[in-house]
């Protein structure tokens, strides 16, 4: 019950923030429905036990390795301009704890997702599995090369920063397609971009807003 009541002040503040960026930088409100997938979602189940008090706090929590559970709010953000729709096929590069995964997963989508830290990897699939994320498929690997034998996907999800576009991502994004990904230096602000891919194969890019996120490791 107590983490319930977190979790819906978490969507709350969530949704509020969702209200403003979007009055500042012209973008819709959050999509209903994936507030309600992370309302349901249990984020204490991908902290650090040392990180679960502070689990529901609209802010990036660590999760050890150098990595991050991301902010609730940027969360929202980027699975709502994804447009998951139920059954869509996603990748996902940068496992994390799994959260994120979780949260597009409780929205219908078939999972597959890479994470280059092998401890992170396989705490991520195991914490996935023993929640019934049956969705979502894990492994360790460098996500910068993506998942080729599941590809085409409707949609990319990349939840570290790159210095550029990884372009086996975006060969491996179905036609009509929508990539979402943070593109700048390590450790400045870097650019929340969303990419389209049109009918003709020709790429679409929209920036977002300025965000500050861990970096794309793997020496690309």
């Amino acid at each position: 019950a107590e983490f319930a009541a977190r979790r819906a002040e978490m969507v709350r503040a969530v949704e509020e923030d969702g209200l403003a960026v979007a009055r500042r930088h012209g973008l819709a409100p959050l999509d209903p429905a994936v507030l309600d997938a992370m309302g349901r979602v249990p984020r204490h189940a991908f902290v650090p036990p040392s990180r679960v008090r502070a689990a529901y706090d609209n802010r990036p929590q660590g999760i050890g390795y150098g990595q991050t559970i991301s902010q609730p709010y940027v969360v929202a953000l980027m699975t709502d301009l994804l447009e998951i729709e139920a059954g869509d096929k996603v990748f996902e590069l940068g496992t994390g704890s799994g959260y994120q995964a979780a949260v597009l997963g409780m929205l219908g989508a078939q999972v597959w997702t890479v994470e280059i830290v092998p401890e992170l990897a396989a705490s991520a699939a195991a914490r996935l599995a023993s929640l019934g994320y049956d969705t979502v498929s894990v492994r360790g690997g460098d996500g910068y090369y993506g998942w080729s034998e599941r590809a085409p996907f409707d949609a990319i999800i990349v939840t570290a920063a790159a210095s550029h576009i990884p372009p086996p991502l975006l060969a491996q994004l179905k036609v009509g397609g929508r990539m979402v990904i943070l593109v700048g230096s390590p450790f400045l602000t870097q650019q929340l971009l969303l990419i389209e891919k049109a009918p003709d194969g020709a790429l679409r890019t929209r920036q977002i807003l300025p965000v500050i996120f861990v970096p794309v490791t793997g020496g690309h």
